[in-house]
């Protein structure tokens, strides 16, 4: 069983909302993407979407942006990125989702040995950088449900198991400060963590480690439209 990941697919296909326009790396980047995950993945793998999957603001119009993905090989699993909008009740998505496809909102699956938790987050400040009220309010709140699937992730693990945590939003800032999120992913000795959500930069590291712990970027336009192999 292989780990696999790539996010912020931005799909569109019941309101074609065109990526284009973005740059260069968004013509045709669905193809490019399905066609290198049919290549790389096998049904004995995992395909991990860290958010921004769909443009489509109920959970009814994302039906054929799921069917893009449900006859690809793997398990496919879910978190909520900020532009979500469909994305209501947990219970709803996953009693949506077709077969094969799993959702996950502050707790975990398990899979063989390895172990996927994950959930939104939210932008980290930099030093000295002064937070609004709502932000705060906002970041505080995704520090607890870290800790709430993190705390499920452990409830699951035994000895040779593997965590890897998936985060919408970068877990730390732009200089990979210490962060709330990251003393917790060190806390409970993750494995690896899965982000998205940032676009269009040129000097930034796709993997990096921080304090033993292996950290990747995988929004698709800043890996070539290709799926990630995570390395546990």
């Amino acid at each position: 069983m292989k780990i696999f990941a790539i996010s912020d697919l931005h799909l569109s296909i019941n309101n074609p909302k065109p990526m284009n326009i973005f740059g260069e790396v968004w013509e045709g980047y669905e193809e490019k993407i399905f066609t290198d995950w049919k290549k790389k993945v096998t049904d004995e793998d995992i395909v991990l979407l860290a958010g921004d999957f769909s443009w489509a603001m109920k959970l009814e119009d994302t039906k054929k942006d799921f069917d893009l993905l449900k006859d690809l090989p793997g398990k496919k699993i879910i978190i909520r990125g900020n532009h979500d909008y469909w994305w209501k009740s947990i219970s709803s998505v996953r009693a949506f989702l077709p077969a094969g496809m799993y959702a996950i909102q502050n707790d975990a699956l398990k899979f063989g040995n390895y172990i996927i938790c994950g959930t939104r987050g939210w932008s980290v400040p930099e030093e000295n950088a002064v937070q609004t009220a709502e932000d705060k309010k906002i970041y505080d709140r995704e520090v607890i449900r870290l800790e709430m699937t993190l705390q499920t992730a452990m409830k699951f693990k035994e000895e040779g198991d593997k965590v890897i945590c998936m985060m919408h939003y970068p877990p730390c800032n732009f200089h990979k400060q210490d962060s709330d999120f990251t003393a917790l992913l060190e806390k409970y000795n993750v494995d690896a963590v899965v982000y998205g959500h940032l676009h269009g930069y040129k000097k930034v590291n796709l993997r990096y480690v921080k304090n033993n712990i292996p950290y990747y970027l995988t929004s698709c336009d800043m890996v070539d439209n290709k799926l990630i192999e995570i390395d546990v």
